[in-house]
């Protein structure tokens, strides 16, 4: 028989406070966001960095790894939060998307085709190419506006410091005209789910390329831009619902995410239009999406609102987040052991990053 796709479930009292009671039952759904790793087509495009995703290329990327790659992706995309939701997630924030076209053929896969899902995506100035996109299940949400921000940064910002080059792919490049970096924008959504509104911003903040302190700069900008954009939100309605999600090159303890953004990492100690962040409790603890020179951060980080902490459930609230690292994301053989299991030129994996995800709950009345 097949699942409810909005799961009326009967959730433990161990999983809920003790004001819950013996029982209640409650819709679900998840939100997740998952860097895709260099999810390009075949094709070269004459317009991007993107050369090395050809057959011809130094990734020798053929139509079979390219199918490969989508099935992988797709297993992961349905399963993500099953421990409490066993239906695949209502919002799906990715990166490292090429272009549309690849989009369509990941939703179409057999995992995903019945979920239906639709696409939000821009073409954003990055040079290699790559984008950041909404997937939303259409039964659930109805997108109402939706429009991808610029994020300006420049050269000049890019502070000199004698620091080891990161190891990333993921090249800061500048336009020689104006000394403007090409990097992703931010994607704001608005819509309802379900009847509610809610909005949802999906990055993909500048890299570390250069080193972490001198290229910081950027995504403290990237911070402060996100912060406005949810200022402008919350301006418009008070108690506007907002979750903003991504891969932001920084863990929760970094200035673009405790400063520029003002993410707080507990509850109790977000203010009135405030930013709760789950992921640094568990960066504290030693959890991870990212594994770099044999330590971990958290930089795939999902945040809300303070308007979607409340606690009577009447409405759609947050419940609590997690990381999606089971068995067949590892590595586990070799160098990297134990590390996400990524792409190689020998192997298919899935990508150097682990997805992350919350729960939006709501009392069924």
């Amino acid at each position: 028989m097949r699942i409810c796709p909005i799961l009326c479930c009967l959730l433990v009292l161990s999983l809920f406070p003790k004001t819950f009671g013996q029982s209640k039952k409650f819709r679900i759904h998840t939100v997740a966001f998952y860097n895709f790793e260099n999810l390009f087509d075949t094709i070269n495009d004459p317009n991007t960095f993107d050369e090395d995703w050809t057959p011809k290329g130094s990734q020798h990327w053929t139509y079979d790894k390219y199918q490969k790659k989508l099935d992988n992706l797709s297993r992961v995309l349905s399963e993500i939060g099953s421990t409490e939701n066993p239906d695949a997630p209502t919002f799906i924030g990715g990166c490292e998307i090429e272009n549309r076209g690849v989009l369509e053929d990941l939703i179409f896969q057999p995992k995903l085709a019945d979920k239906e899902y639709g696409i939000i995506h821009f073409d954003s100035p990055d040079k290699r190419g790559i984008d950041v996109a909404l997937l939303y299940r259409k039964r659930f949400f109805q997108p109402t506006s939706y429009a991808n921000i610029p994020l300006y940064v420049y050269q000049d910002e890019y502070k000199s410091k004698n620091e080891k080059e990161e190891n990333t792919d993921d090249l800061v490049m500048f336009s020689t005209k104006n000394k403007q970096v090409y990097t992703r924008d931010q994607l704001l959504v608005s819509g309802f789910l379900e009847g509610e509104e809610i909005h949802l911003i999906v990055n993909h903040w500048p890299s570390r390329s250069g080193g972490e302190q001198r290229s910081s700069p950027f995504r403290e900008a990237a911070g402060t831009l996100n912060r406005k954009i949810i200022d402008s939100l919350q301006q418009i309605n008070p108690n506007a619902k907002i979750i903003t999600m991504g891969d932001l090159n920084d863990g929760p303890y970094n200035k673009s995410i405790k400063i520029a953004l003002g993410a707080k990492a507990k509850k109790a100690e977000v203010p009135q239009f405030g930013v709760y962040n789950p992921f640094e409790e568990m960066q504290k603890k030693g959890m991870g999406t990212i594994a770099h020179r044999d330590a971990w951060d958290i930089f795939d980080q999902i945040m809300v609102s303070e308007s979607v902490l409340k606690s009577d459930y009447s409405s759609f609230q947050f419940w609590k987040a997690g990381i999606y690292n089971k068995s067949f994301l590892v590595q586990t053989s070799g160098q990297f052991k134990g590390y996400p299991l990524r792409h190689s030129v020998t192997e298919i994996g899935f990508s150097d990053h682990f997805p992350v995800y919350i729960y939006l709950i709501k009392e069924k009345k």
